[in-house]
């Protein structure tokens, strides 16, 4: 009896040292239907659609103005989410970052042991990526609060050194404080990306020597009635985009090609095999998971020959393509001068006592 008694006390003991020290789950367990715009988002909530392109560099964009966070892989966005940055008296530093150290089961040393889940460190002087509150206004003292699910999914895919750019309009141009489905800036530098538009005269544009190897992802707009085309982050091509019935919705598909052939005729280039493309369950299109693109639905969409020739040669199983209904061309805005900052170890300065030892 006495045995069990302990038992008892011990169990206790260790599930009240176990609730004591668990993290806070901040947010929503789950992603918003990926047609929501971002400005619709609520405190919480997030986008978050990697599967969509599973490949390619990464990068981060944090709007202060906006309070939220957009991620780019291979150049095309990949989530977005709510957050929550510092307050007047702890603003978040503007400027261009990278990821310096990754912890996923953080603790401060500096505000009572306080747990800061899926942290990426930005600064040694304590600015990260991390799990945190989200009340709607900015809170924290002087990192940025992410719901911890969208924390967890970044948090798997960026590697250590991903570049991560913290923008409001006195160090950025509009297009990043108020970024499109399109990258704003250079994931290995951070600098501002300025692409202009096809001119009047100008059916498509293609580069292929901007990137020679890299994953391959392609981007459909029926708003836009363009294509974009990147590779390795960088584009590489667009072109104008004919659409057949117009007043019919393209939808919002995401597609990764695989290996063989399918069936019929290409929907890039009509005169060629089609290859075999299956669909991924993005959030709000679950259900479409590994089903094979029709190619009569997207027989609607035409290419500029010369363009469509160059492309197909160019597919490899893995490419990515995404199709919606929405824009996603970048305003046409001017900007100021970029703020880069620097990340490199404070020499000298002493923390708890420790030169070793940095915190936050």
């Amino acid at each position: 009896m006495l045995r069990i008694f302990s038992y008892a006390i011990l169990t206790i003991i260790l599930c009240f040292t176990q609730s004591a020290f668990a993290a806070p789950f901040w947010g929503d367990t789950q992603s918003q239907p990926v047609e929501t715009p971002p400005s619709k988002l609520k405190p919480g909530q997030f986008i978050w659609k990697g599967g969509a392109i599973p490949t390619g560099p990464i990068v981060v964009v944090v709007s202060l103005p906006e309070q939220r966070a957009y991620v780019y892989r291979n150049g095309i966005r990949i989530g977005v989410s709510s957050a929550s940055t510092g307050m007047a008296s702890h603003a978040t530093p503007t400027g261009v970052f990278m990821v310096l150290q990754k912890d996923k089961d953080h603790r401060s040393k500096t505000y009572n042991n306080a747990a800061m889940p899926y942290t990426e460190r930005l600064t040694w002087d304590g600015v990260a990526l991390h799990a945190g509150g989200l009340p709607g206004y900015p809170s924290s003292h002087g990192c940025v609060h992410l719901p911890s699910e969208f924390a967890r999914h970044l948090f798997e895919v960026s590697p250590k050194g991903m570049t991560v750019v913290i923008a409001n309009h006195t160090n950025k141009p509009s297009e990043v404080v108020h970024p499109s489905a399109l990258a704003p800036v250079d994931a290995r530098t951070g600098a501002t990306i300025k692409i202009p538009r096809l001119s009047a005269s100008e059916e498509f544009r293609w580069k292929p020597e901007a990137a020679t190897s890299g994953p391959l992802s392609i981007v459909m707009s029926g708003a836009d009635q363009r294509v974009l085309v990147y590779r390795n982050g960088i584009e590489i091509g667009r072109a104008r985009l004919g659409i057949s019935q117009p007043g019919t919705l393209l939808g919002t598909h995401a597609y990764i090609m695989q290996d063989g052939w399918g069936v019929g005729k290409s929907p890039i280039a009509k005169d060629a095999q089609a290859h075999r493309w299956t669909a991924v369950g993005i959030p709000g299109h679950a259900n479409e998971h590994g089903q094979l693109l029709n190619t009569s639905e997207v027989g609607r969409i035409t290419l500029p020959p010369r363009f469509a020739k160059a492309l197909y040669d160019s597919l490899v199983p893995g490419t990515t393509l995404l199709v919606t209904d929405a824009p996603i061309l970048e305003q046409k805005t001017t900007g100021v001068a970029l703020n880069i900052m620097n990340t490199d170890k404070p020499k000298g300065k002493k923390w708890n006592g420790k030169t070793t030892e940095y915190l936050f």
